[in-house]
């Protein structure tokens, strides 16, 4: 249609003005966009339709501050802070006042970012946003000034921070006062963490400097978007003052995945979902789980209904139909292992190892709603041995987290077999401990040969990630179950089964070693590990019966695909109960259970 019209207006020019020069038609500005990735010229509805990303390769568009308020915030809730403030030139730089001058002439803002209040999927949140238009979106004094009163007053209203960072770094022409900023700031959000309130951080491109070394990389959840550029030091910079050509993707935002340091890439078009997820989960948690207990604190409802049929139709909001109260009916209503003998313990040895065994993943898929997963250890990289995130259970928030098997070959190299690296450890402990923040309960699943031998692992301090997990999860101050799945090797399992209750399916092993090594170390041949697994005293049942594991959830079929609802139902029974057991315990109730219940072994 465009080429039609341009088509017709040349004609025109032809008819009209035949025999002089061509004139160019007029075409109004902003019309048309160029992507800075593919080069291309876009017509300008298509990009602002799209989220602001190039329809041809993907690329992402740089959002002003105010347009990105209008792709998260709800329509109408957003309350500008601050919006006025006085500049300041603190060391008299020359030119920075026409400089600044200029740039709010350009962008129409006071500053280079905009604070205020809004609500995201309903969810009221304080919320800012960095503009590169403006000096680079550099913080200077003013900056800083914002940021800061934002968090406080968030502080001071209870209310939770998301943050769009986007910069060049500190502001050059106010010196060592940039710098305070990032003290500044981080004393604030310190401050807001300690009154039990969330930060979100999300880094834009670019993010770098003095940003990135603050409040950036602050958040108790950290996204960043695709393909964003997130460092302290610029690339140039860094190359050459090494002098060395960087890798492919070098601080991108998946550089950073990989390495640990964020929790989750988010595309724009999905970002305002996933912030509503999260800002909603954690809101009012002891309202919600106080609600739960309040209306299902005993074992039944008043009118005879299991109390577990009754939370699944309120968590969901759904009508009471036969099929949800034959779904979700009560434990009591189950058959029995139908098991007639006991098994030798080679047996579940090779059980807990099949390759179709159900996996962590799969029992979060089939027992949680609304699972979100977060990556990285902040430190060195994100490890696929271990999986963790939020979720709900009948509607409660709770930390999920599990050490990860895959299920083919390919995966198994990426989950790394199941085999926890030091960086997985800590992964595991930043999600416990953020648990432990926000009041939510901690859910592990087990499932682990044992924590990877290599020289990787012992130079990135393997010994040390597991006792840190051991000396940390001792008095956490939220209920932990930890639930043996398959494998429970050696301390690589412990490190996060030092729970308030540990319980295990009908085919799992636990162990101090695995039989192989067992064997090798005191007969020296490995090929008696059958016998040495009935010496062991490694299953559930041996378990059991020593008080090293409090519950065995039986598997009327080995745990597999075919038979994933009926175990995952048994859990969510199970899990059911314990919730309403522990979250009506006080938090020294709760680590001083957990503490004598391993004190007694």
């Amino acid at each position: 249609m465009l080429r039609t019209m341009f088509k017709k207006t040349y004609t025109l020019i032809d008819t009209k003005y035949k025999g002089q020069p061509k004139q160019e038609p007029s075409i109004p500005k902003g019309l048309w966009r160029k992507c800075r990735m593919c080069g291309q010229t876009v017509y300008g509805e298509d990009v602002k339709n799209n989220f602001y990303i190039c329809p041809k390769c993907g690329g992402y568009f740089r959002v002003h501050a105010y347009r990105r308020i209008e792709l998260v915030a709800d329509a109408g809730t957003f309350e500008e802070w601050n919006q006025e403030m006085e500049f300041v030139n603190p060391l008299n730089f020359p030119e920075y006042e026409e400089k600044a001058a200029a740039a709010r002439e350009k962008t129409r803002l006071n500053e280079a970012v905009v604070t205020g209040r809004c609500r995201i999927n309903g969810e009221e949140t304080a919320l800012g946003v960095c503009d590169a238009r403006f000096l680079m979106s550099s913080m200077g004094h003013i900056v800083g000034e914002k940021i800061t009163r934002m968090v406080e007053r968030a502080t001071r209203e209870k209310l939770p921070v998301v943050l769009f960072a986007c910069s060049g770094g500190a502001r050059m022409q106010e010196g060592c006062v940039s710098l305070m900023q990032m003290a500044k700031t981080s004393g604030a959000l310190k401050r807001h963490h300690e009154s039990g309130q969330l930060f979100v951080s999300v880094l834009t491109d670019p993010t770098t400097g003095g940003v990135t070394a603050s409040f950036a990389m602050l958040g108790d959840v950290i996204l960043a978007e695709p393909g964003a550029l997130i460092g302290f030091a610029g690339p140039r910079v860094i190359q050459q003052t090494i002098g060395q050509k960087l890798p492919e993707g070098f601080q991108r935002a998946e550089f950073l995945l990989e390495h640990g340091f964020i929790d989750k890439i988010v595309s724009r078009e999905e970002m305002k979902e996933v912030l509503g997820k999260i800002l909603e989960m954690h809101h009012g948690q002891e309202d919600k789980t106080r609600q739960f207990l309040d209306r299902f604190g005993g074992n039944r409802v008043d009118d005879g209904r299991c109390a577990e049929e009754e939370a699944y139709r309120w968590a969901k909001a759904e009508p009471n139909t036969s099929g949800e109260m034959e779904k979700h009916r009560c434990p009591e209503a189950k058959t029995e292992s139908s098991r007639k003998g006991r098994e030798k313990a080679w047996d579940h040895v090779l059980l807990s190892r099949k390759s179709d065994r159900l996996t962590a993943l799969d029992y979060i898929e089939t027992i949680f709603d609304d699972f979100i997963e977060f990556h990285g250890d902040r430190f060195y990289g994100d490890d696929g041995a271990i999986v963790g995130g939020i979720a709900r259970f009948y509607g409660i928030p709770v930390t999920v987290i599990g050490q990860q098997k895959g299920k083919n070959t390919k995966d198994n190299i990426k989950r790394n077999f199941g085999m926890p690296l030091p960086e997985g450890y800590r992964k595991a402990l930043r999600l416990m401990k953020q648990a432990e923040d926000f009041g939510r309960p901690v859910i592990c699943f087990v499932d682990t040969p044992g924590a990877f031998c290599g020289i990787e692992a012992e130079e990135r301090g393997q010994g040390e990630a597991i006792a840190r997990n051991l000396f940390q999860l001792s008095d956490l101050k939220v209920p932990v179950l930890s639930i043996i799945i398959g494998e429970g090797g050696s301390g690589g399992a412990l490190a996060m089964a030092v729970a308030n209750e540990v319980w295990m399916l009908e085919h799992a092993v636990y162990s101090v070693l695995s039989p192989e090594g067992f064997a090798s170390i005191l007969w020296k041949d490995s090929k008696k590990a059958d016998q040495a697994s009935e010496v062991m005293k490694m299953t559930a049942q041996d378990l059991l019966e020593l008080h090293i594991i409090d519950d065995v959830i039986p598997e009327l079929l080995p745990a597999c695909e075919d038979v994933k609802e009926e175990i995952g139902e048994e859990i969510r029974n199970r899990l059911f109960k314990f919730l309403i057991k522990y979250e009506n315990m006080t938090e020294e109730e709760i680590t001083a259970q957990r503490y004598e219940r391993f004190r007694n072994i």
